[in-house]
């Protein structure tokens, strides 16, 4: 009997269990499921305030041992920025010395006041760099007075260069003057001599100014060369003068290259000057405060792991004692946790065992414990009230699986009308895109066999004035003139028509082919609006781009090229009746590094709320008396949300024109692939 009654337990889902486990279950099922449960809630409410508090009072421990590695992270952050702001004032200094630009000297000043700034205010602030804060000020105050000295040093030189260097080679240029007009004839004895000695001169010049500018010490030495050169020849040129005039320039020609010569020494001298001012004043003084603050950030560095290690010991401790506190409530938890489970889950096994039943479709079995009075026999209950509705369920579908069945082939049909509808929808805008380029293209060329016509005749002309000489200039002047203008009207011409020839190429190629490839959104918006144009030039309305170069795309631009034809042909049409005047705009924007925003918009008549709410429904149109299909937008909002993979929003009221804005993302993505992999 009892092997039966096992049996049977074991059919209705459940397990045979020991008289002790029988006992407890009945202990414990003497409280109330939802009493059970509040107990275990309160037991782990105790876990909880205890683990609290531990982790509170080890977090004031590790707060008091973070704030430590904090104050020494942010000294040494502090160190760093000093360091390259230094660094940054050398290497403007230097920058300074070589091209004395105003604003180079107001950064200078700017950065000094930065530095200093830095060290009296949150340098003597922390207390970890108060002490270094005085050396530092003063090497900083050396640093920038010997910036003073440079500055000093280097008018100097300005005035040296001007002074001693470029007025003397004025004077020399005038009395270079004064001999060459002196001199009589080109075939003087003087005049080779002196055309040397005045390329020895023009020599000189270009590598003293070499020099200055970037203090070559070969141009030093060739400008010293010449200088010898030209003392070495006025000797000679001396002796070959003809008058006294020649004589007593040269004379004053020898005094001026001598100030030359001292005045190249004496740029050369300050020169050296600034070299070492700049490498022991600038550099040194730099190199002192790079010391400093290495030291500095070897101190902030120990004192970081000393730090370190206290918070790593702080840690550890608070970590081993919640474990241990955790591994004792824990237990004690799971233990009262599987008592509750096992007052509840043999009861709930026969339910499972029902409702394994009615999934799989066996409604006949009967639900046990459905008048027993506590919250599982309302769930019998309810398993039964379940079983009821599965059935009447299970008749529904039969149902409904026949009425879809037969919604799904109209719907078939539906979506084969429609494809139809939008090829030819497609094809319709393609032909009249065809039929404008055709007749711009036309126009250049046209143009083109006018001129080459009439050059063909002036050239007949022109060879008949050949072989009837003389050949009057005027005529050779007239035919070139003819010539140059005629090639510039083929060309003009030639290079139009084959702009609008590669332009709708690139367009067709993409709408005919949709593959995916990485194109300029500017470059492959040009195209397309080139391709409509024609269109414009029969309306009154204008056309505006603002598409910024460098959004570089990887999506499919046959898909873009139509919908932006689809959204001018539908402006044109819709926006502007009866011939009127007005303006389109076409613009685009980045929006963060993944997306961008395409922006279409005319100032025409608008939509009313009604058109508006129903302008994206297929087959709908006001100018279906016009011939329209209803489908242009509709296949805009298909191709942007679906081949595109983006968003497309519209606003417009009536006489305030319409707008459309389009989100697409710059990478398409693999559903938006596999989208126009299906629709071509």
């Amino acid at each position: 009997m009892i092997a039966l009654d096992h049996q049977r337990a074991f059919v209705a889902g459940d397990e045979p269990t020991a008289p002790s486990r029988i006992g407890i279950e009945r202990l414990v099922r003497a409280l109330p499921i939802r009493w059970r449960i509040v107990s275990i809630a309160v037991l782990n409410g105790i876990v909880v305030i205890i683990l609290a508090s531990l982790i509170w009072s080890g977090a004031k421990v590790l707060s008091t041992a973070w704030n430590d590695v904090r104050r020494v992270r942010d000294s040494d952050m502090l160190l760093a920025l000093l360091g390259t702001e230094a660094g940054r004032l050398q290497s403007l200094i230097h920058q300074y010395i070589n091209e004395q630009r105003p604003e180079t000297f107001a950064e200078i000043l700017l950065l000094r006041e930065a530095v200093l700034g830095t060290l009296k205010t949150r340098g003597a602030k922390d207390p970890m760099l108060s002490r270094a804060v005085p050396e530092l000020t003063e090497i900083t105050e050396r640093f920038l007075g010997a910036f003073g000295d440079l500055r000093a040093l280097q008018s100097t030189i300005t005035r040296s260069y001007e002074d001693e260097v470029l007025k003397p080679a004025k004077q020399m240029t005038g009395l270079y003057a004064i001999i060459e007009s002196a001199t009589g004839n080109k075939d003087a004895l003087i005049a080779p001599a002196l055309g040397k000695s005045r390329e020895n001169f023009a020599s000189m010049l270009v590598a003293a100014n070499a020099y200055y500018l970037s203090l070559a010490s070969d141009a030093a030495e060739e400008a010293r060369t010449n200088i010898r050169r030209i003392e070495d020849a006025i000797p000679v040129m001396a002796d070959l003068a003809d008058n006294e005039l020649q004589r007593a320039a040269l004379d004053a020609l020898k005094q001026q290259a001598m100030l030359l010569r001292s005045g190249l020494d004496n740029l050369a001298e300050l020169f050296g000057k600034r070299a070492g001012l700049l490498r022991t004043e600038i550099d040194g003084n730099q190199a002192a405060m790079i010391t400093a603050i290495d030291n500095l950030s070897a101190e902030m560095r120990r004192r970081e792991q000393d730090a370190q290690a206290e918070f790593d010991q702080s840690l550890a401790n608070i970590y081993r004692q919640v474990v241990i506190v955790a591994v004792f409530f824990l237990s004690a938890m799971l233990i009262g946790s599987i008592v509750v489970a096992q007052s509840i889950r043999h009861p709930l096994q026969r339910l499972m065992a029902a409702m394994r039943a009615i999934t799989l479709g066996r409604y006949d079995r009967p639900i046990h414990g459905t008048s027993a009075r506590d919250e599982i026999g309302a769930m019998a209950r309810a398993v039964e009230v379940f079983r009821e509705n599965a059935i009447a369920k299970d008749r529904a579908e039969a149902d409904l699986r026949a009425s879809k069945e037969r919604a799904e082939r109209a719907l078939a049909e539906l979506r084969d009308a429609q494809k139809n509808l939008i090829q030819a929808e497609k094809l319709a805008a393609l032909g009249g895109l065809v039929a404008g380029i055709a007749h711009e293209v036309n126009n250049p060329v046209g143009i083109s066999l006018t001129v080459a016509s009439s050059f063909a005749r002036r050239c007949e002309r022109f060879a008949a004035e050949l072989r009837t000489p003389p050949l009057r200039r005027s005529s050779l002047d007239e035919f070139v003139a003819t010539s140059h203008a005629a090639a510039d009207q083929l060309v003009a011409n030639l290079q139009r028509a084959g702009e609008l020839i590669q332009s709708f190429k690139q367009v067709a190629v993409d709408r005919s082919h949709t593959e995916r490839r990485e194109f300029d959104l500017a470059e492959a918006t040009d195209q397309i609006i080139a391709s409509l144009r024609p269109v414009l030039k029969r309306l009154p309305l204008s056309l505006v781009v603002d598409v910024p170069a460098g959004i570089v795309m990887n999506s499919y631009p046959g898909s873009y090229g139509q919908v932006l034809t689809n959204l001018f042909l539908n402006a044109v049409v819709h926006a502007y009746p009866d011939g009127r005047a007005g303006t389109l705009s076409v613009g685009a924007k980045a929006v963060g590094g993944s997306e961008v925003e395409i922006t279409v918009a005319d100032d025409g008549i608008g939509m009313t709320d009604e058109v508006r709410l129903r302008a994206f429904d297929p087959f709908f149109t006001t100018r279906r008396d016009h011939g329209g299909t209803g489908l242009g937008l509709h296949i805009i909002f298909n191709i942007v949300t679906q081949s595109l993979g983006g968003r497309l929003a519209m606003d417009s009221a009536p006489g305030r024109g319409t707008t459309f804005r389009i989100n697409i993302p710059r990478h398409a993505t693999a559903a938006a692939a596999a989208v126009t992999e299906q629709t071509n």
